[in-house]
């Protein structure tokens, strides 16, 4: 989808069927970017998202002088700049625009809050609504320097020279954002190097999302880095470990962008089949594969690929704790709109301080398509609609808002999605590929 239309309309739909693979996973690409630009030697990344996000660390990257071969679209040589022995990027200066990504703005505020230096991190106005506050006290308290420049515990940020100082566990709270503990850990090694002795991360509250904290454990091990944890809430980064590039690493495809095509198999009775993910997957989104089960899908997974298809039967309502795959749920709460009773999110509270408040922006676009909607500070109730209403779907500039109400296209009205190119974000051809496969 190159031009970029004010709206796209979506005809009714009655089936999906065919084959399509994935872009490669926002979380994975983000973290092995910076991980190999702070590792020494090189290392060369294929399967990269293509996106904005990514184009952003990219970017963010080469401002600070780290040196990036292309070689195609999704594949990129990253010449490490060995953090450990290094005293930072090459560039001591610079002002660096993150635009909304979540990704690249939480880690890269820690790789540099800890390296120093004189560098402004800023994005778009709702990047500057996100929190940042827990992550920034985590960074002041043991020497870094930080300062607000708008408003206290948001971007935009200013980040100055360090002066480190660990003499307890570094404490970060988990309930907000796992983004924070992934930034924290990510920077461990650099931190141990610079006391000398082991890092210890304590997590204060719930910790929420924890499967992205294990795409981070990860993805840190492959690098060389192997951290202990006693039940996600206390972490030790040994001394003495750094990160060591990588000879080939290939990112996988995006499980939470699986999860759309893995409702048209549902949906469009398929079968689907979405290559680039599957049994083998690090992604905890790839467990959205029960919910759909649950529902009525049939889903055969393989190393490397997940077949899906949907049955004649209306889809079993759920009531469901969602906190593991917030990503995913998403897709989940529009499934509600053909369930045979209402459906229920729980356990969702951080999908207010996404790209945009995605409890109450679901609450009312479902409301639009004519379905029964409560909700509440960390939950949403959806109810099929007895009689849908032809809607305009706003999607309040977040991607996913765009991708997942695409599904309602398969209820008896069509549907129109505004701004259909903020998909970009993390999939610019998702509406191409899904014109390809629903018939």
């Amino acid at each position: 989808m190159t031009e970029k239309l004010e709206y796209l309309d979506l005809p009714v739909a009655t089936r999906a069927k065919g084959e399509m693979t994935l872009p490669g996973s926002k979380s994975i690409s983000n973290r092995v970017l910076l991980i190999a630009a702070l590792a020494k030697g090189q290392t060369k990344i294929s399967g990269l998202l293509d996106s904005d996000d990514t184009r952003v660390m990219l970017a963010a990257l080469q401002t600070l002088g780290v040196r990036l071969d292309k070689q195609d679209e999704q594949s990129y040589i990253v010449h490490g700049i060995d953090a450990v022995q290094s005293d930072g990027f090459p560039n001591k200066k610079a002002d660096i625009f993150l635009g909304n990504a979540g990704t690249a703005f939480r880690p890269l505020t820690a790789a540099l809050a800890v390296l120093g230096g004189d560098y402004y991190l800023h994005g778009v106005p709702r990047m500057h609504e996100r929190p940042i506050k827990d992550l920034v006290e985590s960074l002041v308290s043991f020497g870094c320097d930080v300062e607000y420049k708008q408003n206290s515990g948001y971007p935009p940020l200013q980040i100055n020279k360090a002066t480190l100082a660990v003499n307890a566990p570094i404490e970060v709270d988990g309930s907000v954002s796992s983004q924070f503990l992934t930034a924290l850990l990510m920077v461990s090694p650099l931190i141990a190097h610079r006391i000398q002795q082991d890092v210890v991360l304590q997590v204060k509250g719930e910790l929420i999302s924890k499967p992205y904290i294990a795409i981070t454990l990860n993805l840190m091990e492959r690098f060389g880095v192997k951290v202990q944890h006693e039940n996600w809430s206390r972490f030790v980064v040994p001394a003495g470990v750094s990160y060591q590039g990588v000879e080939n690493m290939h990112v996988e495809g995006d499980a939470s962008s699986a999860s759309y095509f893995m409702a048209l198999g549902l949906l469009g009775k398929g079968p689907v089949r979405l290559n680039g993910v599957g049994k083998q997957s690090i992604q905890g989104d790839i467990e959205f594969a029960k919910v759909l089960e649950h529902m009525g899908a049939r889903i055969r997974m393989s190393d490397n690929y997940i077949d899906v298809e949907g049955g004649d039967k209306p889809l079993r309502a759920f009531d469901m704790d969602f906190n593991l795959i917030p990503d995913a749920a998403m897709t989940a709460a529009v499934l509600a709109l053909y369930a045979d009773g209402p459906c229920v999110l729980r356990n969702i509270a951080s999908w207010r301080v996404k790209e945009t408040d995605r409890i109450d922006a679901m609450h009312k676009e479902l409301e639009k398509l004519g379905a029964i909607v409560s909700s509440g500070p960390d939950w949403l109730r959806v109810e099929a609609p007895k009689e849908w209403r032809t809607a305009s779907i706003d999607t309040y500039d977040d991607h996913r808002m765009a991708m997942c109400f695409s599904l309602a296209a398969f209820g008896p009205v069509s549907v129109r999605i505004m701004d259909p190119h903020c998909v970009a974000k993390t999939f610019p051809t998702y509406f191409d590929i899904y014109q390809e496969l629903v018939k």
